[in-house]
């Protein structure tokens, strides 16, 4: 049986789920592991939801199919736990999980009251991250995808936090400005440190 670790990420369009999906993907194969990376798009404009996965394993992956059991739970717009609860044609942001899910929400919230609005039994971890204003203190503007990157890194083990940074820099360096690299990169680190939950 293959053994894989894999990642659903929920989020709104603009808010970089598909890069963040793409520099996890990339930052575990530069890490020599093998990886798929890949969005799942319904109405294409500003805002509606979006889904993007991620696979990661030690050894060849043969599935090609959408995540439908996830071991970790990225929930970048916390509005989507709410709005995809109520459309019984999306899935919801708690579908294929167990009680060994990782859920890792972007909110002030607590990770208590998030597990009561989950509505995930005690043995789910569930983290929160105030993302948005982590991008507004260091980006400028909420992108809140670098900071849960940082986030997923300390939570569950996936990367390490000075993978996803060479990565970023090295992905990115041309298509960027100097400052908009470091505040990115400051992002991932307040992420990694601002992690709470249990």
């Amino acid at each position: 049986m293959e053994k894989y670790t894999e990642v659903r990420w929920h989020g709104r369009a603009q808010q970089g789920i598909v890069t963040a999906a793409k520099i996890l993907g990339e930052t575990a194969l530069a890490a020599g592991k093998y990886v798929q990376a890949f969005p799942e798009f319904g109405p294409e404009r500003m805002g509606a939801p979006v889904r993007s996965y991620n696979r990661l394993s030690d050894e060849p992956i043969r599935v090609h199919c959408s995540v439908t059991s996830p071991n970790v739970v990225i929930i970048v717009d916390i509005t989507l736990i709410a709005v995809l609860e109520a459309d019984k044609a999306l899935p919801s942001t708690t579908s294929g999980t167990d009680g060994d899910a990782v859920f890792m929400v972007n909110t002030n919230h607590s990770a208590e009251r998030l597990r009561g609005e989950l509505g995930v039994a005690d043995s789910v971890k569930v983290f929160t991250l105030d993302a948005s204003q982590i991008s507004l203190d260091t980006i400028g503007r909420q992108m809140p995808n670098t900071p849960m990157l940082g986030a997923l890194a300390k939570a569950t083990g996936l990367v390490e936090l000075d993978g996803l940074i060479e990565n970023f820099k090295a992905s990115y360096s041309k298509k960027y400005d100097e400052k908009v690299i470091a505040g990115n990169i400051e992002a991932m680190k307040r992420g990694f440190a601002e992690l709470k939950g249990e």
